[in-house]
């Protein structure tokens, strides 16, 4: 970690808050260089708040990559907004991403509104301009412009890359002088085991498309480093039906078996030890009215429905 007295070192907290599917966990990945966000077509695959560390020069740049924020109907969303603004304003900078193909729409009023109440320096990011025509892009960018809440407003593409290094730039110019948190090879303060299980919900997404609702979470039971260098995980899939249980297995188990080996291939690529996966699946009513089950995606339990 850098010393104090190093000087030109900077760090600071970035927050990247916007509606579900804006793009916020691709950008994040996009401006660490590497996946520590999990990515699906879904909305709200975020819950808790990852962070990302990127380093820019000689600046380390912490990104909290939050989840959607839109209008709460459970227990659940409620906990996942109130933890997107508590990250906000803590940070250093709110960058607020914003979706090119619907621009300044209803979805986004709430959050426009609450941003003031923040009280801290924000920027908006006009993300996936790939597939926007021009025009439209400079009419949104003058539109937000306009609203004189943001010190700038960038466009880019966080899946091909435009636009990313000018945001780069801009973030590592952004934070406060000061020595860096992080050593300077950490990509995420995020525990293997924690992201191990964030794959396999990826993994789950992406395998089951519109047959599942968000009612499912995956948690790490069990994680043995065997003599070999090789490790043991065991994980355990939460749903809330034995309907549900019995889609995630699939017919003759072939459902589950496809789900495994997609997450070990990736969670041994980043363990770099080869890794052997049991996952198993629970029917667990309500889970998403356990108070510990919240502590496991990192999030404050709300008292109120």
């Amino acid at each position: 970690m850098a010393d104090a007295a190093d000087a030109g070192t900077r760090c600071g907290f970035i927050a990247l808050v916007g509606a579900p599917n804006s793009g916020k966990s691709t950008l994040t990945n996009a401006l660490v260089g590497a996946k520590v966000s999990i990515v699906t077509h879904k909305a709200q695959t975020t819950r808790g708040p990852v962070r990302g560390i990127a380093l820019i020069g000689q600046s380390q740049v912490i990104l909290v990559d939050t989840p959607g924020i839109f209008q709460p109907k459970r227990r659940l969303d409620r906990a996942m907004a109130q933890a997107a603004w508590e990250r906000a304003g803590d940070a250093d900078l709110v960058a607020l991403v914003i979706d090119a193909q619907y621009g300044v729409d209803q979805a986004l009023q709430p959050l426009l509104a609450h941003l003031p109440e923040v009280k801290r320096p924000a920027i908006a990011i006009l993300n996936k301009i790939d597939v926007v025509a021009k025009p439209e892009l400079l009419h949104q960018a003058a539109e937000l412009s306009a609203l004189g809440r943001f010190d700038r407003v960038f466009m880019i593409s966080a899946l091909t890359g435009d636009g990313v290094a000018d945001l780069k730039a801009y973030l590592a110019a952004a934070v406060p002088p000061g020595p860096w948190l992080f050593p300077e090879d950490q990509l995420t303060d995020a525990s293997l085991r924690q992201t191990a299980a964030e794959i396999t919900r990826e993994k789950l997404f992406l395998r089951l498309h519109e047959e599942l609702p968000y009612t499912l979470t995956v948690e790490t039971a069990d994680w043995k480093e065997l003599a070999d260098g090789s490790i043991r995980i065991e994980q355990t899939i939460y749903v809330e039906r034995e309907s549900q249980r019995k889609i995630v297995l699939g017919a003759k188990g072939r459902t589950i078996k496809e789900i495994g080996q997609a997450a070990r291939a990736e969670i041994g690529e980043i363990a770099g030890v080869a890794v052997h996966l049991f996952l198993f699946v629970k029917v667990r009513e309500r889970w998403a009215e356990d108070p510990e089950r919240y502590r496991e995606m990192g999030l404050d339990y709300p008292k109120r429905r």
